[in-house]
């Protein structure tokens, strides 16, 4: 703990600079958001999705919002059960705790991508995000690289964290959940202010929870204390951070084999061993993470704030990762361990200079900035080792999965001491110019420089990169604040590692480094705020387009080139809905095509939807209604689903297609509130269906659960 608090302090004392017009915008909108919020399941208003405070209706980008007041309403006490209120996003994978990339896996408008944003900065995390210090989810959808960058986002968008914010008041709330397979959370959320203009606020929570499995379990301690002073008139200090420390057992990935032909053609066999884990809870996994981020607001005069960001992460893997990978027979899988050891820090320094003016009679809401950011990755992990053979015909295990037994196995084995780094150093600008109240035009460009990337494997340097990526936009409000049509135009670009290629006869063995990939986004629709603010809806048609792809040469087996194209278009439609006093709708439905239309024939991909492109078919609903007076005042109910239509989770023409069925989940809840007290039972999965997620894997997915949770508010 002492070697995070030298560094906080330091940076309190002596970073310098921002606030303003924007920033009383932006301390009253958190101000709102925290104490007076009408709308339990929206958010009329971002300060991060365009890096200014801009209302959603005024905005030419779609995305999607998950409030806290909803997560708490359906008794949410994971990441991916909040996410399932996002119209058009669905979970790929479980989180594996390995290093690099062991959060949990999405797929949003074709592409995969992982929670990586807190607050728009980046706060990376190789586990599960915990839900207590969330205010709300923003799902930004859309290659968002002209402002988010490349490196910790995806063409098909983002998501990002907003966290809750200290607030001038005292007050907080005291939580305790118990449900299926020994789940027990405790959680706290205490607000209070120090004196004028200083607040502090702590949210903190544990849990502990067994799989439905015959094995895995979870256990995690989360601590996010935060601190807001406004020092006076112009200068506002955020900071917020989070300490996570976690160990779980996870049931290993189930692979289908991506070299030979498919040897799976039906769903039966892996619903016969729905409940089996391939585990043990001696195999375990351990995730601390540490998040802090301090922002300081300073205004220079009437127009113009200037924010300053620093952003620190840090996030560890210690422990057994295993898969299971398809021996090619239809019945077994060879399990592969390894201990993993190693660990991801980023820093990321954000100096942002944001106004609102005007140039005669035309508004200009500006951001102008830079941005750093860099990442290591250190791996210190032994090798892989073959540890048994899984049935799935004959339900049989052949593998030693003791801690002893496994620790004997990897005796001598050691892939070495390594570092993997990039840097990046970016500037951007964005003007939204308000021509009349109605008629708005976004136009937006960055510039990023990449350099510094070390291969886990290799020490040799790549060459710096240097991209450029700009976004357009366009809102016109037909019934001003209330109907409003839009157009975008946006860029999202990617630096593509470098590969090991040589020549045909496997001569020249050499480092080949590549071009950045590019994203572009064509997309138009409607929003609408109607009706006294009781009625929000998004409808939008998109087009992505994703072309200098890394593809097999055709000519020849060893090397690569690049100049394949992936196209990805669909439909989003959202609404959410207040119609009387009580009554709360939230539901969407998402249509997804997605192709690869320019590859190397081999490679086994032309034609074809990619395989992380998810469901092409999603649907979320969620309705719930609390009796305002009478004799059932406070007693609530609620209602809703998701809908996901058939996957191919192996998708490959020289290999085959293995299709996931489609599934329907229903939930449901009841509750009490007297204000002070506030009880309520969820039960989800009521049907007790199987389904499955994956990518290129076969997941089970957890089985009816029942959550019942008393909070007693002050």
């Amino acid at each position: 703990m002492k070697k995070y608090i030298l560094p906080l302090l330091t940076v309190l004392t002596y970073t310098a600079a921002m606030g303003q017009e924007q920033q009383k915008d932006t301390m009253k909108t958190l101000d709102e958001v925290v104490v007076n919020n009408k709308y339990k399941y929206k958010r009329e208003k971002s300060t991060t999705v365009a890096k200014m405070p801009l209302r959603n209706i005024e905005n030419p980008q779609v995305y999607s919002t998950v409030t806290a007041e909803l997560m708490k309403e359906q008794v949410v006490t994971n990441f991916n059960d909040a996410l399932k209120n996002a119209t058009g996003v669905t979970r790929l994978w479980e989180s594996t705790g390995r290093g690099g990339d062991g959060a949990e896996f999405y797929s949003i408008r074709g592409f995969s991508v992982q929670p990586t944003m807190i607050n728009g900065l980046p706060g990376i995390n190789n586990g599960v995000v915990d839900p207590i210090n969330i205010d709300n989810i923003e799902v930004i959808k859309g290659p968002s690289g002209t402002l988010f960058g490349s490196s910790f986002i995806s063409y098909g968008g983002l998501i990002n964290i907003v966290t809750k914010k200290p607030f001038e008041k005292l007050g907080g709330e005291i939580g305790y959940t118990s449900g299926t397979y020994g789940m027990d959370r405790v959680t706290l959320d205490i607000n209070s202010p120090v004196k004028n203009g200083l607040a502090v606020r702590i949210n903190a929570a544990y849990t502990n929870e067994n799989s439905f499995q015959d094995a895995g379990f979870n256990k995690s301690l989360f601590f996010a204390p935060s601190l807001s002073y406004k020092i006076n008139d112009k200068l506002t200090i955020l900071v917020n951070t989070e300490f996570t420390q976690k160990k779980g057992a996870y049931a290993p990935m189930i692979f289908l084999n991506r070299y030979t032909p498919l040897s799976f053609n039906s769903i039966d066999v892996f619903e016969k061993n729905y409940r089996k884990s391939n585990t043990s809870n001696e195999l375990t996994m351990s995730n601390p993470t540490f998040n802090m981020q301090t922002q300081l607001f300073y205004k220079l005069n009437n127009n113009w704030t200037s924010q300053t960001a620093l952003s620190r992460s840090n996030t560890k893997t210690d422990g057994y990762y295993s898969y299971l990978w398809d021996s090619g027979n239809g019945n077994e899988f060879t399990r592969f361990i390894s201990k993993r050891n190693g660990s991801t820090n980023v820093t990321d320094i954000q100096q942002n200079f944001m106004g609102d003016f005007k140039m005669g009679t035309i508004r200009n809401r500006m951001v102008i900035g830079l941005d750093y950011a860099r990442q290591d990755i250190l791996n210190s992990s032994s090798g892989w080792r073959a540890n048994g053979i899984v049935s799935l015909q004959n339900q049989t295990d052949s593998g030693d999965l003791t801690q002893a037994g496994t620790d004997a196995l990897l005796v001598g084995s050691f892939e070495g001491a390594s570092t993997a780094t990039q840097q990046i150093l970016s500037a951007y600008v964005s003007d939204v110019i308000n021509f009349t109240p109605k008629l708005s035009v976004m136009a937006s460009l960055r510039i990023d420089n990449f350099s510094g990337l070390t291969s886990y494997y290799s020490t040799e340097k790549i060459k710096d990169q240097t991209t450029l990526s700009p976004k357009f936009g366009a809102v016109y409000q037909l019934i001003e604040n209330k109907v409003s049509v839009f157009g975008n135009y946006m860029n999202g670009f990617a630096y593509v590692d470098p590969r090991q290629v040589a020549d045909a006869d496997g001569s020249n063995s050499r480092l080949q480094a590549f071009d950045p990939e590019h994203a572009n986004q064509y997309e138009f629709g409607l929003k609408t705020n109607l009706y006294k603010d009781i009625l929000s809806a998004s409808l939008s048609y998109y087009n992505i387009k994703v072309n200098n792809r890394v593809m097999g040469d055709p000519n020849n087996i060893n090397g690569a080139i690049q100049g394949g194209e992936m196209v990805s278009k669909g439909l989003d439609f959202s609404v959410t809905l207040n119609p009387i006093k009580g009554l709360n709708i939230i539901t969407g439905y998402s249509y997804n095509d997605a192709e690869i239309t320019k590859d190397n024939p081999g490679d086994g991909y032309l034609g074809l939807r990619p395989e992380e492109s998810g469901p092409q078919n999603l649907a979320n609903l969620w309705a719930s209604y609390t009796f305002n007076q009478g004799k059932l005042k406070g007693f609530g109910l609620g209602f809703g689903g998701n809908y996901a239509s058939e996957y191919k989770t192996l998708n490959r023409a020289n290999i085959g297609t293995f299709t996931l069925p489609e599934y329907t989940i229903l939930n449901s809840s009841i509750s009490y509130n007297t204000g002070a007290f506030n009880l309520i039972v969820k039960v989800n999965n009521l049907t007790n269906e199987k389904y499955f997620s994956g990518w290129s894997t076969v997941t089970p997915q957890r089985m009816r659960s029942l959550n019942a949770g008393i909070t007693y508010k002050f």
